[in-house]
């Protein structure tokens, strides 16, 4: 699989990661198979939270890979923190208590990134920066970046952290473009010309921030996958063409989709299934031509002006 650098750092991965969210649904036995498969795959980045499972996603991964420090060396391991139970929470304390937590449950004693995983209103940026440096001077974290934040918001925050932010984890999927529909749609007097995310895209390209896209096989937030389903026939009608054509699932076209992108944007999957995982990856030798690409956005719903 080809490699990616995460934003400024030194951090290189593979150009897919994987998502960990519902490990906790796995037996230790089957948990260690997706695992070690996804390393076979070159995929070495693995995301998870501390809400995943609550706690528990973490606690199995861990385990059914048997973590010491000659399995850690093999990964690159990200969490993320701040949503709690009918609120966000940006506070030292939490940010602190919950880097505690996921490193007990991953059995290690740091994570290369840690991510802000929905923007708190009531963020003191000052105190966030004081977690920020105390993490990263006692070895727990390497590296900082948000999720789901805009412009403005990794602004503000920036503006009292010593180190930059190199990661912002965003929805994006061939059915679910905001970022990139207003770019096409300047000085138009239509839906897609709103800009909803303050040219977020752009802002991550010019300051080295590297976007990771969540649910890349979703439609909505939490509605289901778009492949495969009726509801979508002329996407997956492309999908399926381009698929036959180069010899993969249309899985691994969905994904060369975003992998396209020049921003270098690394897809987070959320698959538990081996086999499907072995088709996505495949994903990283695929050359999808500008008309292709354009033809995939198009078959999505999506008009150009």
């Amino acid at each position: 699989m080809k490699k990616i650098k995460l934003g400024n750092s030194e951090l290189e991965v593979g150009e897919i990661s994987l998502g960990c969210m519902r490990m906790n649904e796995l037996s230790k036995k089957d948990a260690a198979e997706v695992i070690e498969n996804a390393l076979d795959c070159g995929v070495d980045l693995f995301d998870h939270a501390d809400i995943y499972g609550g706690g528990e996603s973490e606690e199995v991964f861990a385990d059914a890979i048997g973590m010491n420090d000659d399995v850690r060396e093999k990964m690159k391991l990200q969490t993320k923190c701040g949503i709690r139970k009918g609120f966000f929470d940006f506070s030292k304390d939490h940010i602190l208590e919950s880097v505690e937590g996921s490193l007990r449950r991953l059995k290690t004693d740091y994570v290369d990134t840690l991510l802000l995983h929905r923007p708190d209103a009531l963020m003191e940026p000052e105190e966030v920066a004081e977690a920020f440096t105390e993490l990263k001077e006692s070895g727990k974290v390497r590296y900082f970046g948000v999720s789901n934040q805009n412009p403005m918001q990794m602004e503000l925050l920036s503006k009292y952290l010593k180190d930059d932010l190199i990661i912002n984890q965003l929805q994006l999927s061939l059915v679910h473009t905001p970022m990139i529909d207003a770019g096409f749609n300047v000085n138009m007097q239509n839906d897609p010309a709103i800009v909803r995310d303050s040219n977020v895209i752009e802002y991550c390209r010019l300051n080295d921030i590297s976007i990771q896209a969540w649910s890349p096989f979703q439609h909505g937030m939490i509605e289901g996958p778009f492949i495969g389903n009726e509801a979508f026939p002329e996407v997956n009608a492309k999908l399926q063409e381009l698929a036959e054509k180069k010899g993969v699932t249309d899985s691994a076209i969905a994904t060369a989709w975003i992998l396209r992108h020049p921003a270098h944007i690394q897809p987070v999957v959320g698959t538990m299934n081996k086999g499907r995982l072995q088709d996505i990856v495949k994903a990283s030798d695929i050359e999808l031509s500008r008309q292709e690409w354009y033809e995939l956005y198009r078959a999505a719903g999506n008009d150009l002006p």
